[in-house]
């Protein structure tokens, strides 16, 4: 029964998270398949590995395609350029049983994770600051 709860309350999580979000879950979720592949292959666990694998390489290829080339113009085409060479890395790894390229895409996941992380605070205060700067801004009070 546990397994159902944990279930419902992963779906929920997700169902309910904004855009910013659901992109760090994917960063986080990569990030946790490529550390469980490198412990795979200091276990020598091929099965394990291979899943493992290729589960972060979807992730990183649904990341790929959600690219906004249009609004994102060099960035979007610079993340498109290091997601192929995380995948090709992750590729290499599990065809050579091998930790480095597990260590590249693991560091360069976690470095954009940070990064996005940093810019979606940045911007959500800002528009905190903007929106309490308005002159029509009243905040909620409650009348008791």
């Amino acid at each position: 029964m546990t397994n159902i709860y944990s279930d419902n309350y992963l779906k929920n999580q997700i169902e309910s998270a904004t855009r910013e979000q659901l992109l760090i879950m994917f960063y986080e979720g990569a990030i946790r398949f490529v550390t469980r592949a490198e412990n795979a292959v200091k276990e020598n666990n091929v099965e394990q590995r291979n899943y493992c694998i290729n589960k972060a390489s979807a992730i990183i290829a649904e990341l790929s395609v959600t690219l906004d080339h249009e609004i994102g113009g060099n960035i979007a085409a610079d993340l498109e350029a290091l997601y192929d060479f995380m995948n090709r890395e992750l590729i290499k790894a599990n065809v050579s049983n091998s930790l480095d390229p597990l260590e590249t895409v693991r560091r360069l996941l976690t470095e954009l994770s940070n990064t996005w992380t940093q810019a979606i605070e940045i911007n959500r205060k800002k528009a905190t600051s903007s929106f309490a700067q308005d002159d029509n801004y009243k905040p909620l009070s409650i009348a008791l």
